[in-house]
């Protein structure tokens, strides 16, 4: 369905493109509803569009308010107005009471809006009555989500991954404005029987475009196990960087590898994952890897489509959790966060030495709350580093902290190198940290070094066959 109109899109383009935002209103009104006396509802819904309970968000109001205005405006929509709504009573037919409800159209009418945006879940007969009742289109925090996906995803990838989960959502709310669904239509074959509803029609074409998108992202997974394994022949460590949108992961990413990664101040600023080789002090190759950023309330679709590239954060040696020490919910972030890791299977409390958190943004703290954060750093159990990705500053601090953690198992050697083997003295240098080099009376050399422990069996083979005794 597109946002600008009621008129029908063919029932074949429905089912094959999602939303199209090319012509949205430029005008939006975004509402935040805030459930009081004990409610607690999620505020997206799974895929069938059925709400579930569980704990109410962590976030303020004010802070919800900021984001949802935020997701509206990376779509570039201009907001009219936000407004936080309590909600004593959610309403099966409109969430709304009908005193809201009527106000709220008030607010469409004075600002001439013609989208509005609730940040909350709303089932497809919500959005529906809504639509009705406010003569203008309507997005739930899910829908514009997937609009925000839809217009970052660049590669193949990443177009497949936001077009499955604009299906699957899709999927469940055929119902709420296509007129011409009481329509029957005759047919045989793969067409249906005599009869069969457009509806089914409707849904059968978006199954199967889903079929085939799950089945070319199986690909999609079976290639990345292939380079995860070849990465694995080779003994090359990969550290995955998550965090909340724009905590500053692309530009942690950057400074870190010298990349060129979009970079801006927006939220999902970043969906393609991005990998680059850096070389640590130790001499230790290790694999960065970019990823999208996480978001309270993560549409479980979103989640379910992005699997194959959010392996690579299960797969990984080490994750970085980069979060916003400037942001006044840096906490509830820190939370969201956890709870994405924890739903792909990653025990965010037994993995301390799994994963490092990365305090970032320090510069834009005055000096008093700088002074509160280093403390907290310096007494939190997981020990974080404060940086600033813009700056620089602590990341020399970081980089020698990612060492030591995939360094635990090193093993420092001594070796005696023949004078006339120059070629393995250039592999020590290539392969390890030599910490220091030696010349004896006899003319060979004596080195230490440190030595990655997933290359000391490739060391000690290598000694062996040239003859050199460890």
């Amino acid at each position: 369905m597109d946002l600008d109109d009621g008129i029908e899109m063919p029932s074949q383009e429905r089912a094959e493109r999602p939303f199209d935002t090319a012509l949205a209103p430029t005008r939006a009104l975004v509402i935040v509803p805030v459930l009081t006396r004990g409610h607690r509802i999620p505020r997206t819904a799974p895929d069938d569009g059925t709400p579930a309970p569980q704990p109410a968000p962590l976030h303020s109001p004010e802070d919800r308010r900021a984001e949802a205005v935020g997701l509206a405006q990376a779509i570039d929509l201009e907001v009219a107005d936000a407004m936080i709504v309590p909600v004593p009573n959610p309403r099966p037919a409109t969430l709304l009471g009908a005193g809201k409800v009527a106000d709220i159209k008030a607010q469409v009418i004075e600002h001439e809006v013609g989208l509005v945006i609730v940040d909350h879940a709303l089932s497809p007969v919500q959005q529906r009555n809504l639509e009705k009742e406010w003569g203008a289109k309507v997005l739930d925090r899910t829908g514009l989500i997937l609009e925000i996906f839809g217009k970052r995803a660049q590669t193949k990838e990443g177009v497949l991954q936001v077009e499955l989960a604009h299906l699957s959502y899709q999927k469940s709310r055929l119902v709420r404005s296509w007129t011409h669904l009481e329509r029957q239509r005759g047919g045989r074959g793969f067409l249906g029987g005599p009869g069969e509803a457009q509806i089914e029609l409707d849904r059968r074409m978006i199954q199967d475009r889903i079929d085939g998108i799950k089945l070319d992202l199986e690909k999609v997974a079976r290639t990345r196990a292939l380079h995860r394994a070849g990465r694995n022949r080779v003994s090359t460590q990969v550290v995955a960087i998550v965090g909340y949108t724009n905590a500053g992961k692309s530009t942690l990413f950057n400074r870190l590898t010298g990349a060129a990664v979009l970079a801006q101040d927006q939220v999902f600023a970043t969906l393609d994952p991005t990998m680059r080789v850096v070389r640590l002090q130790s001499g230790r190759k290790v694999i960065f890897s970019d990823t999208v950023g996480f978001i309270s309330d993560l549409p479980t679709s979103l989640i379910a489509a992005f699997r194959a590239t959010l392996e690579e954060v299960v797969a990984a040696d080490m994750i970085l959790h980069v979060r916003d020490v400037a942001h006044a919910e840096s906490e509830a972030q820190r939370a969201d966060v956890e709870g994405v890791l924890t739903d792909l299977g990653i025990d965010t409390i037994a993995a301390d030495d799994h994963i490092l958190e990365v305090w970032n943004k320090i510069d834009l703290l005055d000096a008093q709350q700088r002074q509160d954060r280093l403390a907290a750093a310096h007494f939190a159990s997981r020990a974080p580093v404060t940086i600033s990705a813009i700056t620089g500053e602590g990341i020399n601090d970081l980089l020698a902290a990612i060492d030591a953690r995939l360094g635990q198992a090193d093993a420092l050697l001594e070796i005696i190198i023949p004078a006339q083997d120059g070629r393995t003295l250039a592999w020590l240098y290539e392969e390890g940290d030599v910490l220091s080099r030696t010349t004896t009376q006899t003319g060979d050399t004596d080195v230490r070094l440190r030595v990655p422990s997933e290359k000391r069996d490739r060391l000690i083979a290598m000694l062996r066959k040239a003859g050199i005794a460890i």
